[in-house]
């Protein structure tokens, strides 16, 4: 018998918590005029998620978009949890599974039901830059087009999407688009480029310093705190009372 969207709400739905959806509500900023306006919860936490996301990893394209639509925040992140699992799988000797780049294109035809900070965070390392990273540089200027765009999840999803290179010691595109997001206003933006240059400097340090050297007094403070949060204590305090003053 095929999946279908309905079952996995079923399921989902048996570990809705009231309480749950409250602090959740709070937390993901959903009050008029936020990030999150308008998102809706159903309170269950992220192992129950995944727990039913793993009975229904054959569930096609055409019910995770049912999901992916869905007004309930976790529904959207379930469906990518589904995702991300099908990419890990794609081109595999499992017959009759959807490709990588399809699962890419179907992830990137969606982008504005990906409309959390955890939503892109949970996906767009492993699906856009699963996909594009193997691919070789000259496919990754979509990154760059990406963070250019007046989208703020896109714009998340370009920097995010670089921990892939990260992981695989390729720092350049995490460099270059840390660039093109220095004056973006968005608080989530700040704190995604100040968690990649983190993460970049967690493997080799030299490469943030000159960004830092050359960018720090005129980024987002929250942006600098993130980057340096790992450097030794008083080479971050340098920074912070010193260098970027």
């Amino acid at each position: 018998m095929s999946q279908t969207a309905e079952q996995v709400k079923t399921d989902l739905r048996a570990y809705s918590n009231a309480k749950n959806a409250a602090n959740l509500q709070r937390f993901f900023k959903t009050a008029k005029g936020d990030y999150g306006e308008g998102d809706k919860f159903l309170g269950i936490k992220v192992p129950e998620i995944r727990k039913v996301a793993a009975k229904f990893i054959d569930l096609t394209f055409k019910h995770l978009e049912t999901l992916l639509t869905s007004s309930f925040h976790e529904e959207r992140f379930l469906a990518l949890a589904i995702l991300t699992k099908k990419f890990a799988r794609a081109n595999s000797a499992v017959p009759e599974t959807e490709t990588k780049e399809q699962i890419y294109e179907f992830y990137m035809a969606h982008t504005d039901n990906i409309n959390n900070w955890d939503l892109v965070d949970v996906s767009a390392p492993q699906i856009v830059g699963g996909y594009l990273y193997p691919l070789g540089s000259r496919f990754w200027s979509v990154l760059y087009k990406m963070a250019e765009e007046d989208h703020l999840w896109r714009k998340r999803i370009s920097i995010i999407s670089t921990f892939t290179f990260i992981r695989q010691g390729v720092f350049k595109p995490t460099l270059d688009i840390a660039k093109i997001l220095l004056n973006d206003e968005h608080d989530l933006i700040h704190k995604a480029v100040g968690w990649m240059l983190r993460e970049v400097a967690n493997r080799d340090r030299p490469p943030v310093e000159k960004f830092l050297q050359e960018h720090c007094k005129t980024m987002p403070r929250t942006m600098l705190r993130y980057a340096i949060e790992k450097f030794p204590e008083e080479l971050r305090q340098e920074y912070l009372k010193k260098i970027c003053k």
